[in-house]
């Protein structure tokens, strides 16, 4: 399981995916988002977006569409699976098997800082744990909620035993 995101340079996630191990997966959030590669695009296994990197994606094509649009529009573009995050409402995962909405918890925002740094990296986790898509975006959905309750960005990621306790 390899995951990354754009507050390294480009470059080095194309070389990344290069040097790909046989078998591994490669999560990406493009965060800043850039255009793609297709090679990098190709490599995702998902590629987790929110709103704004749908659209610097998609180079604008995806104004109006709903998320289920951007995430086809995505999975066009290369990538086996697409998530889709969606702040308070979750997150919609696609890929050839579908398209799945993945509720969130109501919590009270105080700060939405690391929130999706905390979404991707516990979706990751989960995967490499041999969850299915749906079933780890939806831990990850509760451990971004845990997370924009509290103040900053490492220091709001919640252990384990908070995602459980999370109501």
């Amino acid at each position: 399981m390899v995951s990354a995101q754009l507050e390294i340079p480009l470059e080095t996630v194309v070389e990344v995916v290069r040097s790909l191990a046989p078998g591994s997966r490669f999560v990406l959030n493009p965060s800043p988002p850039l255009p793609l590669p297709a090679e990098v695009l190709a490599a995702c296994d998902p590629l987790i977006v929110n709103e704004h990197e749908a659209k610097v994606i998609l180079g604008g094509t995806a104004a109006g569409d709903g998320p289920e649009e951007w995430a086809e529009l995505l999975l066009a573009r290369g990538p086996r699976s697409v998530v889709v995050t969606l702040g308070g409402e979750g997150a919609l995962v696609a890929s050839a098997d579908g398209v799945a909405r993945v509720p969130s918890v109501r919590v009270r925002a105080v700060d939405t800082t690391g929130a999706g740094d905390a979404f991707t990296a516990a979706l990751a986790w989960r995967l490499g744990a041999g969850e299915p898509l749906a079933q780890a975006a939806a831990y990850a959905a509760r451990v971004g909620a845990v997370t924009v309750t509290r103040e900053g960005a490492q220091v709001s990621f919640p252990t384990a035993a908070e995602v459980a306790a999370l109501r």
